[in-house]
């Protein structure tokens, strides 16, 4: 690879491969670590240390804020101090403790983002108990699975899930004694937990008992088990992810040097928005970030709807977010551009060529255009409350062309990020105002090592003219198994290095792009993982078809589908709904898409089928899948990359006729 060196070095050749063993190139890190990893900051090796010296460094700075509401009407941001924060995490952690909550415990927490769940996760800290988040989208059955799988002995619950959490505890007590709501409770509820052995308490009484009863803090080790978290992506239960201190402050450690680098300071001045799920790693390392900053962290108020406001009041100096807010922000530029007239949109095009071109040429972002950044781009960055310094994506690939919009337009960096649950969130990240970085997910991280390893059934080579293969990451950042998995862990950590099952390819300069799933599990743009293999069997269920390839990818919501239906039950359908013709002229009917696309969704419903794993839009093809036209083995499995192709533009199609609608 030409240019390399510019912005990651090779620690280690690569290795030939072998009878049945892939190659395995060479190994990469990132520039900024080619003399050795960064050390974890100064005296820290835990979270709970993270907290307690943040602490006591700045008890009277802002820490936690969620904006105050009166009359139904939410106002002005209102804070607690660290100092006030820390003496509720000591009265949560002497609570559980008084109760029989002991060191190594695991304790769930379900709901969105708020300063209880904060507090919550910190008592878990400073006690050497394991928080399991329970991401507030989950339902019964994942909830239940999930509470007894990783042994849940106390729960605390945002007041909108205590029914569904309370629904649960009659398959649940085996080791849940205690739910705490996050605010208060109904009698009714009270006593429906009581019946099942469970003891609910309001959040102040819980406060109130830890400050009546004080427990000793019992701080765990680097090595001790920080939180499980549990991951979707895969075909069955969910994986409970292990993840230890020193994950988390190994991959702080990663960001804090990275931003250094960057000439960016992080202090107490700084404002993080906090509305991506807490349960999710991507969001989770973000706060303890800004908590090792001795940063403010404001909350959302849970309504969607009301983001803007919350950040316009906000005002933060970092934005994080995943691809579907950006695709958002981007057609409400696009609209407002589109209703502002013909001469305002003339100047808002003329501005937008011109900056870009100047990116594209090398100039940083705020020399790139300062005239057209004061009449016109500015009132973006005024949208995002007019302090924001860094914008970062993650989650899932934000498309190329919403990427290069956001670099003009939004008047910051935008880095676009890489990492999954098992190597702690932060792995890859774009270096800012390098534009031939858009598309990828940039170098590693400070902290990783990373090479490609071929995949030859799909054609990928670790050591071609351009390097393509899994992304394989060696570091401390990484999970320590899967709970009670060891099979599923032994497949993916081979010799210290995690295999994510993405395919990437190294560019020039040394970024990474992502090209390809290496099984066929994929993640829809608003971070849901598809398993589509299972779902083609759900679905062949359906009496209505014979085969079908389902297909969605990261830049779409909505799954698609191209499916052959079955000649009889088409042609009987047809018969009596007055259909005429041949069954390849029946198969163009709007209304024979319809009929198979309702029949296809029943299936899918009695299947359990989730409303994002539900079909959108179908494509019926006549004539079935085969081996003539590539589009399958010679044993009938699906040959997708050459199912793409093929159908494309029936693909294409499928999703403009829906974005219209």
């Amino acid at each position: 690879m030409a240019q390399v060196e510019r912005f990651i070095v090779k620690v280690e050749e690569g290795v030939p491969g072998s009878e049945g063993v892939p190659s395995k190139g060479p190994v990469y890190r990132s520039v900024l670590a080619k003399d050795g990893f960064p050390p974890l900051p100064e005296g820290l090796s835990t979270t709970w240390d993270l907290f307690s010296q943040t602490v006591k460094r700045g008890p009277n700075n802002r820490m936690l804020g969620v904006r105050e509401v009166e009359n139904g009407k939410a106002g002005k941001y209102v804070w607690q101090t660290y100092q006030k924060v820390y003496e509720s995490v000591l009265h949560i952690g002497s609570a559980m403790r008084h109760l029989g909550v002991k060191p190594t415990a695991r304790c769930g927490i379900y709901g969105s983002n708020c300063p209880e769940w904060f507090m919550a996760m910190e008592a878990c800290n400073g006690h050497s108990v394991a928080c399991v988040p329970l991401y507030d989208t989950l339902g019964l059955e994942a909830v239940e699975f999930i509470a007894n799988h990783a042994e849940i002995a106390i729960a605390f619950v945002q007041e909108s899930k205590l029914p569904l959490m309370i629904q649960t505890l009659p398959k649940c007590t085996t080791y849940l004694k205690t739910l705490v709501s996050f605010g208060t409770f109904t009698s009714e509820q009270k006593a429906a937990a009581e019946e099942s052995g469970v003891a609910l308490y309001s959040w102040q009484e819980f406060m109130d008992l830890g400050a009546n009863n004080p427990v000793d803090l019992a701080p765990p080790a680097g090595d001790d088990l920080s939180t499980i978290m549990y991951t979707s992506g895969t075909t069955g239960e969910p994986k409970g992810v292990l993840l230890t201190h020193k994950c988390i402050l190994t991959t702080i450690a990663g960001l804090d040097h990275f931003l250094k680098s960057l000439n960016e300071v992080v202090d107490e001045n700084d404002v993080y928005f906090s509305f991506l799920p807490l349960a999710h790693i991507f969001d989770r390392v973000a706060e303890e970030m800004f908590v090792f900053t001795g940063s403010s962290i404001g909350f959302w108020q849970g309504d969607i709807k009301k983001v803007s406001e919350d950040i316009a009041e906000l005002k933060p100096t970092f934005f994080v977010g995943v691809p579907r807010v950006f695709d958002r922000i981007t057609t409400g530029i696009q609209q407002r551009i589109a209703a502002a007239g013909s001469i305002s949109n003339w100047l808002f095009n003329f501005g937008f060529s011109r900056k870009l071109n100047r990116l594209k040429q090398g100039h940083k972002h705020n020399k790139a255009s300062p005239i057209f950044d004061l009449l016109l781009f500015n009132k973006v960055k005024r949208a995002l409350g007019g302090h924001v310094r860094i914008v970062i994506s993650g989650g899932a690939p934000l498309s190329s062309h919403v990427e290069e919009y956001l670099r003009v337009v939004m008047c910051a960096p935008i880095l676009q990020g890489y990492g999954l649950t098992e190597t702690c969130a932060a792995s890859f990240i774009q270096v800012p105002d390098v534009i031939s970085m858009n598309g990828t997910v940039g170098p590693p991280m400070p902290n990783i090592d990373a090479r490609l390893e071929s995949v030859p059934e799909l054609n990928y080579d670790a050591f071609g003219e351009t390097p393509q293969g899994e992304i394989c990451i060696r570091g401390n950042t990484l999970f320590s198994g899967y709970y009670k998995r060891e099979d599923l862990t032994n497949e993916v950590l081979v010799d210290g290095w995690f295999h994510t099952g993405d395919i990437g390819e190294w560019q020039p300069d040394g970024a990474m792009k992502i090209i390809d799933r290496k099984k066929n599990i994929f993640k829809l743009s608003q971070g849901e993982y598809v398993a589509v293999e299972k779902l083609e069997n759900d679905f062949l269920q359906c009496q209505a078809i014979d085969a079908i390839w389902v297909y969605g990818n990261s830049f779409e919501s909505t799954l698609v589908a191209v499916a052959v239906p079955n000649e009889k039950a088409l042609m009987d359908w047809a018969s009596s709904n007055g259909e005429d013709g041949n069954f390849t002229t029946v198969c163009k009917s709007k209304k024979a898409h319809e009929f198979v696309l309702a029949e296809l969704n029943a299936t899918g419903k009695k299947a359990g089928v989730r409303g994002f794993e539900q079909i959108r839009g179908v494509h019926l093809e006549p004539q079935p899948f085969d081996v003539e036209r590539d589009l399958t083995t010679p044993t009938y499995k699906l040959k997708r990359p050459q199912l793409l192709k093929y159908y494309q533009k029936e693909i294409d199609s499928l999703y403009t006729s829906m974005k219209k609608q």
